[in-house]
């Protein structure tokens, strides 16, 4: 469970960072303008990273399910070998499918005025911009339905079969330990996944929001999960609750 957490905080300041350059240069140079290159590749990075919380989030899950669904085969079915194998199988699916998205991008006929919508170069506003019929539909459309798609189906599919295993619990006490131990990953993945499935839905009904509300929600999609996420963990964690306490805690200074 730490090590995955490691990956998720990797994960927030690679997304974090990935947008910085045209939001800094927007909010202080008024930067309206950025080369087709340093697009693509900010494009390429913050997909990368998106996609790795996503399946950072799918990992959790499913430690989450092994830990309450078969707490005594747990260090059995998750050791340091799997999770390994995780790692590379994420590694793969971040690096490996969007490596071709800037290439394809690269060689596409554009035919519309060429403005973004956002204030960072995203896949969908880019490839908007492109000629209609151009190639490389198809696979962008199957790199977001493998992961963006996917996802958020097989995290809930485990959330269900941890519910059932605690209708089974005896106590209140016992499904209220064992549902805490979930709390702040359901936190996460919500935070994740409300916004960008509302931005989708936007998207593809065209539904006529003002473009100000539209922006604040990418900004809260790509901005707030790498905020709050430390700030989940580190309240459910009972180390650093208890050293938070004490740091609080005024100190008793003896008279001579």
């Amino acid at each position: 469970m730490y090590f995955f957490l490691f990956l998720l905080s990797m994960s927030d300041v690679g997304l974090s960072t990935a947008l910085m350059p045209t939001l800094l240069g927007l909010a202080f140079a008024n930067t309206h303008a950025v080369s087709a290159s340093a697009c693509l590749l900010q494009m390429f990075f913050v997909h990368v990273f998106s996609v790795m919380e996503s399946s950072v989030l799918l990992a959790m899950a499913l430690d989450r399910a092994l830990a309450i669904c078969r707490p005594l085969h747990y260090p059995t079915l998750l050791t340091n070998g799997v999770i390994s194998k995780i790692c590379v199988a994420i590694a793969f699916r971040c690096l490996g499918l969007h490596l071709p998205l800037p290439f394809l991008l690269a060689h596409m006929p554009y035919c519309h005025p060429q403005v973004l919508t956002h204030s960072y170069c995203l896949h969908p506003d880019m490839a908007r911009l492109a000629c209609p019929g151009g190639g490389g539909a198809v696979y962008s459309l199957f790199v977001v339905l493998s992961a963006m798609g996917l996802d958020p189906l097989l995290i809930f599919f485990s959330y269900g079969l941890i519910g059932r295993v605690l209708q089974g619990l005896g106590s209140s006490e016992d499904r209220w330990k064992a549902g805490q131990t979930c709390a702040a990953h359901l936190s996460a993945v919500l935070l994740f996944y409300v916004p960008m499935v509302l931005l989708a839905l936007i998207d593809r009904l065209r539904m006529p929001i003002p473009q100000p509300a539209h922006t604040l929600l990418s900004y809260v999609h790509f901005l707030l999960p790498p905020l709050i996420n430390p700030i989940l963990y580190s309240v459910k964690m009972k180390e650093i609750r208890e050293r938070i306490r004490k740091r609080l805690q005024p100190r008793k200074v003896g008279c001579a």
